[in-house]
């Protein structure tokens, strides 16, 4: 005959106590590391405010790119502030620099140059706010990131299209119209120091 130990107050008292221990402990194993990876990443209200500040106005166009930025990709690690230069006779040169800020502190100056696919002729020069997302180092902007094909989106003057190589993805946002919307179809090229040649 097996005999089945009777509960006790005291020993129903520790199964219980050791049950919530388990809860808790369960609760910061998914808890934690998804904190510890929101404080490496901009939430939208931060990143919407800082563009703001950054362009001296506010849009509907500006919050609707952004919030398409967070739907299709999700929280930034940071942000280039800077500003571009370009020229277009349908084909054209695009300059820019900025300095890129990640949540985690680190910063760097960047430039960047490249092809622009064009609507109209003329020079231009105007600001650029640039999401970053999936930058592990400061030092792994330097390189060529090439257009996503049919990735430009237009909202009430505002515009936006990725870029990527491999997991980095860098979103420019520009407010403005005309052929302002064809820069960074191709490629661009981010680079430590300023460079003429776009290659």
């Amino acid at each position: 005959m097996i005999r089945v130990p009777r509960l006790t107050p005291e020993r129903s008292l520790t199964a219980s106590g050791l049950f919530v221990w388990l809860l808790v402990l369960a609760w910061l194993f998914t808890a934690l590391p998804a904190r510890a990876a929101n404080d490496d990443t901009y939430d939208q209200d931060s990143v919407l405010q800082a563009a703001i500040e950054f362009f001296g106005q506010t849009t509907e166009g500006l919050a609707k790119v952004i919030e398409k930025a967070f739907r299709d990709h999700g929280r930034p690690v940071g942000y280039i502030r800077g500003e571009e230069v370009a020229g277009a006779i349908t084909v054209g040169l695009v300059y820019g620099q900025g300095d890129l800020i990640l949540k985690n502190g680190a910063t760097a100056k960047v430039y960047w140059q490249g092809p622009s696919i064009g609507f109209d002729l003329g020079l231009n020069a105007s600001k650029v706010f640039v999401l970053v997302y999936n930058l592990k180092r400061p030092e792994d902007i330097y390189q060529r990131f090439p257009g996503v094909d049919g990735s430009l989106y237009w909202a009430a003057g505002v515009g936006m299209n990725y870029q990527q190589r491999q997991d980095i993805v860098l979103a420019p946002i520009r407010l403005g119209v005309g052929w302002r919307a064809g820069a960074s179809v191709g490629y661009m090229h981010y680079t430590r120091e300023r460079r003429w040649l776009p290659l």
